[in-house]
Order: C-alpha cells, then structure tokens, then sequence
C-alpha cells in the first residue's frame, strides 16, 4: 500500500526531532487497518507460501505445525473479528496521535480510546517506514481487552506485514492461574528476522 501522499507532510515536519506527537481530533478519518489486514489474508489465501504456526501455552514445549492455505484465514480469526475503529461509528471513540520515531525510523500512527473503561480496543498503533519512493507499513500492534464477571481476556496481536503474525492471548479466570497462550504463524520465511 503506497502511503506516500497521506504521510509525507507528516514525515517531513517530524524529520528534525527524536520523537514528535501530533494529537487529531475524533471523528477524523484513520489509518484502515482491518482493511489492511484483511488484504493481507487475501494475498496469503491466493500464494503458494509455505505457512508454519507454533503454538507455545504457558512453559509448555512449542507444538510447530503446517498449515494448508484453506486453514490461514481461521489461524488469523483474532484479527479479522476485531472491532474497525476506523468505521465511523467507532472512530469518535478514539484519539489519534501520530509520531515520529527517530530512533526506529518509523511514524507511529496510534489510536488510544478516550473512555478505556468501555472500550475492548485498548490500543492500535500502526508503524511505516517512510521512504521517498513510497511510505511502507511495516507492522501493527493491537491489545484487546475483554471481561466478564468470572474472567478476562487479555490479547496483543502483533502483524508483521508480508512476513507473520503473532497473538498473546492471557487469561485470568476467577480462582484459577493465569494461563498465557502465544500462537505465531508465519508465511514469509525469506523476510523473517
């Protein structure tokens, strides 16, 4: 996805400082990352890549398994059944700050509800590289918070664009320890580091 004219004002008026923070109003227009994500499946459903999930719960040994392509969109189900915040419903729910990170090199575009306590989406942030031939996005970062009466789910979804993903996934139960469960699936071997 070529970012290119949506961020290069950004980049630019961030490139003299170590880490700059611009606030946006609700109700502006963010960054689609659902859409993204979704695009994302897409591609991997029509590719002939070798996909490799590993499953790790709590200090158990990992469980590492092939996955046929048909399985890729049920492995990434965490992601696509997440709320889109960048429906227009849900966007005057949250605050976006963009940033610009020297050291990582990367504008950080982040979304924060302004009420925490009623929001599942606790946080989104979007990393892009910015590049004069066209702005990449790099990965993003998603922490959902989910409760009951007698638990809550806590998960952080990491997308590494054109390479894996990863879900975090720490449940408390009432009167029991918590367990932590980390899936990883990867499809792009050749770009991971």
């Amino acid at each position: 996805m070529n970012l290119k004219f949506v961020f290069a004002p950004l980049i630019f008026a961030a490139a003299g400082c170590g880490e700059r923070t611009e606030k946006q109003p609700r109700g502006e227009s963010f960054f689609p990352a659902l859409s993204f994500i979704r695009s994302q499946v897409a591609h991997v459903d029509t590719a002939l890549y070798s996909i490799v999930q590993v499953v790790q719960r709590d200090s158990l040994p990992a469980d590492t398994q092939y996955l046929h392509r048909e399985q890729f969109r049920v492995a990434a189900k965490d992601f696509l059944d997440l709320p889109d915040i960048a429906q227009k419903k849900l966007r005057r729910k949250y605050v976006e700050e963009k940033l610009y990170d020297e050291t990582l090199n990367r504008v950080v575009l982040r979304y924060v509800p302004a009420d925490p306590e009623k929001a599942e989406l606790q946080k989104q942030e979007v990393l892009i590289a910015p590049d004069p031939s066209g702005d990449k996005v790099t990965s993003i970062f998603i922490e959902q918070v989910r409760t009951s009466r007698d638990s809550s789910v806590h998960k952080k979804l990491l997308w590494q664009v054109d390479r894996s993903f990863t879900v975090t996934t720490i449940l408390q139960r009432r009167a029991q320890p918590e367990t932590t469960t980390i899936v990883k699936v990867i499809w792009n071997e050749e770009s991971e580091e």
